[in-house]
């Protein structure tokens, strides 16, 4: 669920909130909706698909100067107009936005709302449903919201507005982001300061478990228990990366955070309104007739093109090499006949891989760039591109890019699975709107990432990442991320080979981050960690749930195995980050590196 907005004041709220809605699109989402409270009740518009749909059902002649808005992503429910947001309570006095999964709405409808019948299938209605209940039992709408709010489990950032009060807006947080934005004579709330922007560049940032009270004059803070909170506003700067980068401290943390979004953006953008892939008819065309790919990368894009050789070869049939661009460049391997090259770059300014494209050009060879960047110039030079749509990315270590990278990967294998008629035995795109839920379970997670920091890095002068198959990419990935941020030495390796050489390095107590994600070789890898446990070292098993046994140090959920890739790096990555700020490093400007590596 991507972004809510609101606004209380003294304007027509309309042409707000579905402006705001707007500056939100990028998240992705599938649905969008607002309510406004006018002089003869609440009245709200919601529609599936775009912002556009949305506002061409929006009453023109409805005037108002309270209302909330909401871009949704389906998690519980279809997408549908039914299952969008705003929801509102039986009696439809209390209307509701909700970004966050409840984890908790079975049994909270069981416990306390058995005599409703529920409108939709998502778990936002059980939360403004359980409000009203508690109202119409005696409490006061304040009461009312902050009883309901400690009773959920999960994450969340909700507006709720009450239609006899039309001089409020309800919010609260909890692990979800949500300003609350302050102005002359008006007052706001959104999950971006970007939303509002166009109405004041005034925000206080609120914390987990506070309950937000929003009037035309006034924002007041407390927390759950009715304590009230003072804090002071600050300026958004107009500069677009401070913007971007909103109430974060460091830029990694925020495109860490957006890399659901970014999965439910990429399935958007590649998938018509059937639902079906909507690749260029040419990039087709030229996968099919490829007798084999060649893909050229360099750093994180490297270890996307492994995971990405691993998706075209099971998926599309068709056979890879994964090459690092410099070396590539200046020692080119025989080739196939009717080969195609893919260049993947988050910038599409790299150096090293221009230089093969230079090559591969004048050999007369086609060529498909993927990029964040489409204007670029290897997007330019080459004669397909696909873009990430991940959108800026400021860190210098890779995140977002990188799942961006594998997920347009996984969508292009299946679309040429499709394409050359091969039968797939399960749904690669139904799997990756499962993998964007997991994502959002796992940044949710970040005290407990933050722990296994503290206990494996705070002091090391290196660490080992081990896993094998699919997990020995990832391992590489996650390795790259701790050495780039942090400067611990840091090393990824298949799990067979480090007794061919590597084991002669474990200390007591190396640390050791294992991955076991992957069944056939589950066993295989936990006997390497028994290797390196009877040598001395600290391993720190991440496991995939359905595989976990005891000791584990931490489980990602389950997902499908050849997609573990993009979920099992977000523990990688916030290890990394927290390991990197414990030992007082720039997290997002390390030192010796530059975001776009534009000489060899």
């Amino acid at each position: 669920m991507c972004g809510i907005v609101g606004y209380i004041g003294q304007k027509d709220t309309k042409e707000i909130l579905l402006h705001g809605l707007e500056k939100l699109e990028y998240r992705g989402y599938d649905s969008a909706g607002i309510a406004v409270v006018a002089d003869n009740g609440v009245k709200v518009f919601k529609e599936k698909g775009r912002i556009a749909d949305l506002r061409s059902v929006v009453d023109d002649n409805v005037s108002s100067t309270h209302g909330i808005g909401h871009t949704r992503w389906a998690t519980h429910g279809v997408p549908s107009q039914t299952n969008a947001h705003p929801h509102q309570s039986d009696s439809r006095r209390f209307t509701l936005v909700h970004n966050g999964v409840i984890e908790n709405y079975r049994q909270l409808r069981e416990d306390y709302l058995s005599h409703l019948s529920l409108a939709s299938e998502t778990d936002t209605e059980i939360i403004v449903q359980l409000i009203e209940t508690f109202v119409n039992k005696g409490a006061t709408v304040e009461d009312a919201f902050r009883k309901a709010l400690k009773k959920l489990k999960g994450s969340y950032a909700i507006a709720l507005i009450d239609e006899q009060d039309p001089d409020t807006i309800y919010a609260a947080k909890n692990k979800s982001p949500l300003l609350a934005g302050k102005g002359e004579g008006f007052n706001v709330v959104a999950s971006d300061a970007m939303a509002m922007l166009q109405v004041t560049d005034q925000y206080i940032e609120l914390m987990d478990g506070e309950v937000v009270i929003v009037t035309r004059e006034n924002i007041t803070i407390k927390t759950l228990d009715g304590v009230v909170e003072e804090r002071a506003p600050f300026t958004c700067e107009l500069d677009v990366n401070d913007i971007e980068k909103g109430t974060y401290a460091h830029f990694m943390m925020k495109e860490i955070d957006e890399q659901p979004f970014v999965i439910r953006k990429i399935m958007q953008e590649y998938q018509d309104d059937n639902g079906r892939l909507n690749l260029p008819e040419d990039v087709r065309q030229a996968m099919k007739q490829a007798d084999r790919i060649y893909i050229i990368a360099c750093g994180t894009s490297y270890h996307a093109g492994l995971i990405g050789k691993q998706f075209i070869e099971k998926l599309a049939k068709i056979p890879v090499e994964v090459h690092v661009a410099s070396e590539f460049s200046y020692n080119m391997p025989m080739l196939s006949e009717n080969p195609l090259f893919i260049y993947i770059s988050q910038s599409g300014e790299t150096a090293d891989s221009r230089s093969v494209l230079v090559q591969t050009n004048k050999m007369g060879y086609k060529a498909l760039t993927l990029t964040n960047a489409p204007g670029s110039t290897l997007s330019r030079e080459a004669d397909y591109t696909l873009p990430l749509h991940a959108g800026p990315e400021i860190a210098v270590a890779s995140t977002k890019a990188y799942t961006a990278q594998m997920a347009v990967l996984a969508i292009l294998a299946v679309d040429t699975a499709h394409v050359k008629e091969i039968e797939l035995e399960f749904d690669p795109i139904q799997e990756l709107s499962i993998v964007a839920t997991a994502m959002e379970a796992l940044t949710d997670q970040k005290d407990e990432m933050e722990y296994i920091a503290r206990e494996y890095l705070s002091t090391t002068r290196n660490c080992f990442f081990i896993g094998r198959g699919i997990d020995y990419y990832v391992g590489l990935e996650g390795a790259l991320k701790l050495k780039e941020i942090s400067y611990i030495q840091a090393e990824g390796f298949a799990g067979g080979e480090l007794k061919h050489g590597t084991i002669a390095l474990i200390e007591n107590g190396t640390p050791v981050i294992a991955l076991a994600t992957q069944e056939q070789v589950n066993l295989s890898i936990r006997g390497n960690v028994k290797e390196v446990e009877a040598r001395g070292a600290s391993a720190c098993i991440i496991s995939m749930k359905g595989l976990e046994e005891d000791g584990d140090r931490f489980v990602i959920p389950k997902v499908h195995e050849l997609l573990t890739p993009l979920v099992s790096v977000i523990p990688m990555q916030l290890i990394s980050y927290y390991a990197a700020l414990h030992r007082g490093c720039d997290v997002d400007k390390p030192r010796n590196l530059a975001k776009s590596v534009t000489v060899e």
